[in-house]
């Protein structure tokens, strides 16, 4: 044993150095010292390898900080006119290198508006090259900058409007979006006349689409979506009275919000100004959302589908807890019966491990199948 750690010890310890006899390179003599680049060709490669990474993280870090400030000094002026409190007293809040926050309030109808961003870690070279590498292998993995303003409504604007979940979104979102926002699987995707190819509706019902590309007339929702510059930025729009997480019992009345939701990608810092009238509509079309007039049979379908959910998931509640409750005893009654066999004799001991053994064997021959 210890002449094979010895040999693993040997085959790990690199080579002594020996000094050449015959350099001819370029070196540097001071004294009695000697410097010869040539002999550290390795070390000058490794060296200039972790400049090259501390440059692109420096140049990311860099590149990130710009697109979010630049976009949020071009939209500054918009909030400002909007919110009585457009932003915090430090402004735009980073949370490390590729999330950016901000949050608004003070405005008639919104409660809030938190906007998020989230980039790329254009700081971190080799998760650039993941990225790269899964884009190769899925073809419908795009990563981009992504820009989320979720406008939460207040109580009385809220109390207002229907439930309904609804959303407009870029195809190319379809793969990922569900996985995400569990509020749209109560939702049916759909194309529609008006909008452009590359976009879908997800509703719920039609009425609810046709009451809200008609709710504004001072706003028309399909000509802004079908507008060349922003359909470069757009992702998704969508209003929302359930969580985007499923929860994990039913929500009381007081904890329900409603939200209306603006996805983008962000543009780079010298168009950060470019999707200013996409955000400023935001305003005119959740001030508009008090006009829709569903069918009442419209508002009584949607009631019936969240009275299921919620007993579904009410029901699943329960299931839950009766699982837990009994995994609690199952494992106390094992944990009794532990310390009553601990405080037998070693005989007694060995006998009941023999027959816990047997009892454990033949419940395995029970579950044979035979072919």
């Amino acid at each position: 044993m210890a002449s094979l750690l010895v040999k693993i010890l040997g085959a790990m310890t690199p080579p002594p150095f020996v000094q050449p006899t015959d350099y001819d390179g370029w070196q540097v003599k001071w004294k009695f010292l000697v410097f010869r680049p040539r002999l550290f060709q390795n070390q000058a490669y490794l060296l200039a390898g972790l400049l090259a990474y501390v440059a692109i993280a420096i140049y990311g870090k860099y590149v990130n900080s710009k697109r979010a400030n630049a976009w949020y000094n071009a939209h500054l002026t918009l909030l400002q006119d909007q919110f009585a409190s457009p932003t915090s007293a430090s402004g735009l809040i980073a949370d490390g290198y590729t999330d950016f926050f901000n949050f608004s309030t003070g405005r008639r109808a919104i409660a809030s508006l938190h906007t998020v961003f989230s980039l790329r870690p254009r700081q971190d070279p080799l998760q650039l090259i993941y990225h790269f590498g899964w884009q190769m292998y899925d073809l419908r993995y795009n990563p981009y900058d992504e820009l989320i303003l979720d406008f939460k409504l207040d109580a009385e604007m809220a109390a207002s409007i229907p439930d309904y979940v609804w959303a407009v979104l870029a195809k190319d979102e379809f793969a990922s979006i569900k996985h995400k926002r569990w509020d749209l699987t109560f939702t049916r995707t759909a194309d529609h006349a008006s909008l452009p190819a590359s976009l879908s509706v997800m509703t719920e019902w039609a009425d609810v689409t046709d009451n809200l590309f008609k709710a504004t007339p001072a706003l028309s929702l399909t000509k802004l979506l079908s507008d060349p510059i922003n359909l470069k930025y757009f992702k998704s729009i969508s209003v929302t009275d359930q969580p985007r997480e499923r929860p994990v019992v039913p929500l009381t009345p007081a904890e329900r919000e409603k939200h209306v939701i603006l996805c983008l990608a962000v543009p780079p810092a010298d168009k950060a100004a470019e999707t200013i009238p996409l955000v400023s509509a935001m305003f005119t079309f959740i001030d508009g959302l008090t006009k829709m007039n569903l069918r009442p049979e419209t508002r009584s379908k949607m009631k019936k589908v969240r009275e299921d959910v919620d007993k579904e998931i009410r029901e699943e509640a329960v299931k839950e807890k009766k699982e837990e409750v009994a995994e609690d005893k199952k494992a106390a009654r094992r944990k009794a019966e532990l310390e009553r066999v601990s405080r037998l004799s070693a005989a007694e001991q060995k006998k009941i491990i023999e027959r816990d053994r047997k009892r454990a064997l033949k419940r395995s021959q029970g579950k044979v199948v035979r072919k």
